[in-house]
């Protein structure tokens, strides 16, 4: 199915633009060990409950309710271009962006975030030839990214791969537990994007949307994989980065999106927690949006690698 034009809950619309891509200037970043990284570890995550819908604060979020979730394991980082990579070779996989790149359809493309030279005053526009290789459309790459969450990937893309790695995409519930349950400060549903002092500890944007990123977090885009730290199960970017796909339909076109990404700002998005969820259509793909994959196993302790 063509990726088509997708109207976001944080967006006006996407509008066709030929423009090539423009790399903003460059701007220091923060560390990320390679030692601290170990690229598809698991974390095993007991059966218990939760809250759904904790301190809601969009009425999508509601009803709030205790349930129960069954054990599970879920990838410590979100599927990396590496990841992503690797299955491709393996399987000649072509993505829905990818294929739409050669559509004669004027309204073929997908979604990216631009901004200006000066990483300032950004605007939703859709790019033909933008997938999952080249983010940014024609003429970016991913060379040196081995290592950031994998991006224009539709439902149907992070379907295919987690059938190939052994997985399946979490259920929003399966997600919100994990995430919950990781919060630094389970009484503060804001603790999973910043801290008390108010220092970032997931990747989201600071400063005025859309105008300017402060980029008190490092990034001005997305952030490599478990680069800021895990939470208390031992999990990375749950919050923020990247929208992250689930398995749960919040109509017959369009499935749950859970997380937050580094466009969410407090004064525009503000759902870098774990009850904030986001419908979208299911053959959208963006460059804020991607996935993690999990599996089915009894688990005996929160933070136990697999």
């Amino acid at each position: 199915m063509p990726v088509g034009i997708a109207l976001l809950a944080t967006i006006a619309a996407c509008s066709p633009e030929a423009e090539p891509y423009e790399a903003p200037e460059r701007r220091a970043g923060r560390e990320c060990p390679a030692e601290a990284f170990e690229q598809g570890r698991f974390i095993a995550l007991p059966s218990g409950s939760y809250v759904k819908g904790a301190d809601p604060l969009y009425p999508e979020e509601r009803p709030s309710m205790r349930l129960r979730v069954e054990g599970f394991a879920i990838q410590a980082q979100e599927v990396t271009n590496d990841q992503f990579a690797a299955f491709v070779k393996a399987t000649g996989y072509l993505t829905d962006a990818e294929r739409v790149a050669t559509s004669t359809d004027p309204q073929a493309g997908s979604a990216v975030f631009a901004r200006d030279a000066k990483g300032m005053n950004g605007r939703w526009v859709l790019r033909r030839g933008a997938t999952w290789r080249a983010p940014e459309g024609a003429g970016s790459s991913i060379a040196g990214k081995g290592r950031h969450p994998v991006v224009h990937v539709t439902l149907a893309d992070a379907r295919a791969y987690a059938s190939w790695a052994g997985g399946r995409l979490p259920t929003e519930e399966e997600w919100e537990y994990a995430a919950s349950s990781g919060l630094p400060d389970p009484a503060n549903r804001f603790s999973g994007a910043v801290d008390d002092k108010g220092v970032p500890r997931a990747n989201h944007w600071q400063g005025v949307f859309p105008v300017r990123d402060e980029g008190k977090d490092g990034f001005p885009g997305t952030a490599p994989a478990g680069c800021f730290p895990a939470d208390r199960n031992g999990v990375h970017d749950l919050i923020g980065n990247v929208w992250e796909w689930t398995d749960s339909p919040a109509d017959d076109a369009h499935m749950i999106i859970k997380g937050g990404s580094w466009l969410c700002a407090a004064n525009f998005c503000a759902r870098y927690r774990p009850t904030a969820r986001q419908p979208q259509e299911n053959d959208f793909s963006s460059n804020h949006i991607g996935f993690r994959i999990i599996r089915d196993a009894a688990a005996p302790a929160p933070g136990t690698p697999r």
